[in-house]
């Protein structure tokens, strides 16, 4: 492999030292913002972080790689975590922290496909993961070594858009997509068991035709070892479900609807403290 492709073994140390990194540049953008979505950025850091330094062929000195593996965030509020770890491999430069949802900044509320290191744009949930779908099509016609990997919401799953599109990379034998649901329980009217519950997400992903693995959404070992491209067999797709806490990290955020927005701007400096502290 070039040694210009980051995909470094990462073990649990350096991968849980990075995840922290993260979490601190996540609440450095929203606490200059007085805005974002913390809660849902906070939950999904271990699994970009697998993702990143870990699992994806990628180049960050070239982010238009042909063969590099996509990652699209379909969760795009979620959008302050994908720029941290933009931020820190160096695709967008470091003083883009203060600017999120600046005017004229390329780091929006939600990723704009301008911004590089963004495969898609993405705002209206659903929307992004039925474009993956699209994406892991047109790279398995062009018989390309690239995959997928797209981050859905638990909320977002109630979307009728999210099923067509499982439908159809199931019925497109797409192996070279992956989903990972961030579980966390919570999306931004309340609990999701309380809006719509329903059968569990794995078992809809595997009703559905793909292959589902369930995991620990903060256990950068377990997920490491649900993602591996190696030890998953060609032509299923899969589902990757992660059981996560909304507001990980943060003591009074965990668990708490009213932060999956910023729900007191005047407690974010607070809860920045708080990660450098535990860092």
């Amino acid at each position: 492999m070039s040694a210009s492709v980051a995909r470094p073994a990462g073990d649990a140390a350096d991968l849980t030292a990075k995840a922290a990194e993260l979490r601190i540049s996540i609440l450095r953008q929203i606490a200059a913002a007085r805005a974002g979505h913390p809660g849902s950025s906070l939950s999904a850091v271990e699994i970009l972080t697998v993702l990143y330094y870990s699992v994806m062929r990628h180049r960050p000195a070239e982010p238009d790689w042909p063969e590099r593996d996509r990652f699209v965030l379909s969760k795009g509020h979620a959008a302050p975590l994908l720029y941290a770890v933009l931020m820190d491999l160096g695709v967008l430069p470091r003083e883009l922290e203060t600017k999120l949802r600046a005017l004229g900044s390329p780091l929006q509320g939600h990723p704009d496909a301008r911004t590089p290191g963004v495969e898609i744009g993405s705002g209206s949930l659903g929307q992004a993961f039925s474009a993956s779908v699209g994406l892991a099509y047109g790279l398995a016609l062009a018989s390309s070594p690239a995959r997928v990997y797209t981050l859905l919401g638990d909320g977002e799953c109630q979307e009728g858009q999210v099923w067509e599109g499982a439908a159809a990379a199931a019925h497109l034998g797409l192996g070279n997509l992956t989903v990972i649901v961030d579980a966390n329980g919570i999306q931004h009217d309340g609990h999701t068991a309380e809006i719509m519950g329903g059968l569990p997400l794995g078992r809809k992903w595997r009703a559905f035709g793909w292959r589902v693995r369930e995991v620990d959404g903060h256990d950068c070992v377990a997920l490491q070892a649900a993602l591996d491209p190696t030890a998953h067999p060609p032509g299923e797709p899969l589902a990757v479900i992660a059981a996560t806490v909304k507001g990980r990290g943060v003591s009074f955020m965990e668990g708490d609807p009213g932060w999956h927005s910023v729900s007191d701007a005047a407690r974010l400096p607070e809860a920045l403290r708080e990660l450098v502290d535990r860092a």
